[in-house]
């Protein structure tokens, strides 16, 4: 027996729905989750897919996120939406946002969503991707618990703070470029996952207590990730921070309860989305700018933009379904069986 099992995308897709349910969530808030899970898994990132269903079933049960939420959005300004994510999941958020950013940045141009009061969002190229396969730039950002030090620092400030930028293709569906980097050298998740499986880390991923470098997990959890790029990372994280918690009214990473284990409470972090219509300002030019730029790295032996791996690996599992891994499985199922 093998240590996956091969389920197409609608099976996904299905088991995170069962599974979030049966914990306690609300369809409303399971559905775009869910879907997500699923996307994230086409995309080749297993780290934030249905390896974090039975962590946001923990979380419903505990109360770190409210499986009921009802996100409230409001309009403040012309170009300017917020939501409240009222402690729930942030899918659902983003999604009930969406819905009115998308045309609005359309007739204003430009235009922003601040969400707050948030949980962590998943993959966050895959919010910035629809907005990119609505015809708009999407930039996004979201900040997390602090597990960066500053630079001279050893004591975590902020989070691995991912940023995001999706640029419209073509074809309209896929992003021509998919920028989706966090702050650190690796996601968080990503050394979670290794500590789970019993697995060293490569050096450079994390730092222990002193900021040392260590290959334990662990060791690394219970210190701080390595900024990707060393300062320059420390920057990133303190942009996002900006965008993702003090522009949108989210929970700064220092005072935000860990998204990983049952204590402390909701995080309410944030998330930050700008959205802009190339038509705007360069309608005659952007689409031909951005195939000149994209073909002058595809025109180099084995250069690749970001983004490229994600989208091979979502048109092969539209058509082969994603191996998963059959414990991550098992683990699942137990829970439905139990409930």
């Amino acid at each position: 027996m093998t240590d996956t099992e091969t389920l197409t995308l609608d099976q996904i897709e299905d088991l995170a729905f069962r599974a979030l349910t049966a914990a306690g969530t609300t369809p409303d808030n399971a559905r775009p989750l869910a879907k997500a899970t699923a996307g994230t898994e086409a995309d080749g990132v297993a780290s934030h897919g249905l390896a974090y269903i039975p962590i946001y079933c923990e979380h419903v049960a505990c109360g770190k996120v409210n499986g009921a939420a009802m996100p409230v959005l409001s309009h403040p300004r012309p170009a300017y939406l917020s939501v409240d994510a009222a402690t729930g999941f942030a899918h659902s958020a983003i999604d009930l946002g969406f819905e009115k950013l998308v045309p609005l940045a359309k007739e204003q141009g430009i235009a922003a969503l601040g969400i707050q009061n948030s949980y962590n969002c998943g993959v966050l190229g895959y919010h910035t991707a629809r907005l990119a396969a609505a015809g708009l730039v999407g930039l996004g950002y979201t900040n997390a618990p602090a597990s960066i030090a500053p630079s001279g620092g050893a004591r975590p400030v902020v989070g691995t703070n991912p940023f995001s930028i999706a640029v419209p293709g073509a074809d309209g569906a896929d992003p021509a470029i998919l920028i989706d980097q966090s702050a650190s050298t690796i996601a968080k998740s990503e050394v979670m996952k290794h500590a789970r499986e019993g697995k060293p880390i490569p050096l450079g991923w994390a730092l222990d207590a002193d900021g040392t470098p260590t290959t334990d997990p662990d060791i690394g959890l219970k210190g701080s990730m390595a900024p990707s790029g060393g300062y320059k990372g420390v920057g990133v994280a303190l942009m996002v921070e900006t965008m993702a918690a003090a522009l949108s009214g989210g929970q700064l990473g220092i005072h935000a309860a860990p998204f990983s284990g049952t204590a402390g409470g909701p995080p309410r972090t944030g998330q930050f989305f700008i959205a802009i219509d190339p038509g705007a300002g360069s309608a005659e030019v952007f689409a031909a700018r951005i195939t000149d730029l994209v073909q002058a790295i595809h025109g180099q032996d084995a250069a690749h933009l970001p983004g490229d791996g994600r989208r091979a690996a979502r048109q092969k599992a539209a058509q082969q379904g994603v191996a998963v891994n059959r414990a991550t499985l098992e683990k699942i199922r137990a829970q439905l069986s139990a409930g």
